[in-house]
């Protein structure tokens, strides 16, 4: 990578800390700048406007999505137990609530800016289409055949989820059964359902 991709990858770490920590309404060029620890006008001269900025974050996040989705495919064995995958889930759901907290705060801003930039919307769709195909290949390896629609839910399912655990009250939590945070798999029937195949959602 040369210095000015490096100089990009640096600027949107930086972007990445500055949205989870003040939202959308606080991402400026300036405070990159201070974030990424450059001098002022440096973000502005890579990424121009906020629209490309906040497209720089999307595409970043997505990129280290389908290397983290590639990383696990690699590293998955070819069998795996229902055990080991509601470990792996709740191991998954313990990280974005713990030490990714700020890409994943960064990713629901995102969701929430995709609503009125296409740019955005298309990089987080990309990251979508990534989440099921790796979903499928993980339950298959388990022994358990998902459609993409159910794959599709089970995703939709972790990020609501993390954002309930990141925002409700523990007291709230534990009283609406979320404390200790359900096993995903759980929401996943083991007969057919409406789509035809094993798994459907009840």
């Amino acid at each position: 990578m040369g210095r000015r991709g490096e100089r990009r990858e640096l600027l949107a770490e930086a972007a990445i800390e500055v949205l989870a920590a003040v939202g959308g309404r606080g991402l400026t060029h300036r405070a990159v700048d201070r974030e990424a620890h450059v001098p002022e006008g440096t973000t502005k001269n890579y990424f121009p406007s906020r629209d490309s900025l906040l497209a720089a974050i999307a595409d970043h996040l997505a990129e280290d999505h389908r290397a983290a989705v590639a990383s696990l495919r690699r590293n998955t064995p070819t069998a795996v137990t229902a055990d080991q995958l509601d470990a792996l889930y709740r191991g998954m759901l313990h990280r974005s609530t713990g030490v990714g907290r700020s890409r994943l705060l960064a990713l629901l801003e995102l969701y929430l800016e995709s609503i009125r930039r296409p740019s955005v919307r298309a990089a987080l769709g990309s990251m979508a289409l990534a989440n099921t195909d790796a979903t499928i290949a993980l339950h298959e390896s388990a022994g358990r055949r998902l459609t993409r629609a159910q794959a599709g839910r089970l995703d939709a399912y972790l990020l609501g989820l993390s954002l309930l655990l990141l925002a409700l009250p523990a007291d709230v939590l534990r009283g609406t059964g979320l404390d200790p945070a359900p096993l995903p798999t759980d929401a996943i029937s083991e007969g057919p359902g409406r789509d035809g195949g094993p798994g459907s959602p009840r």
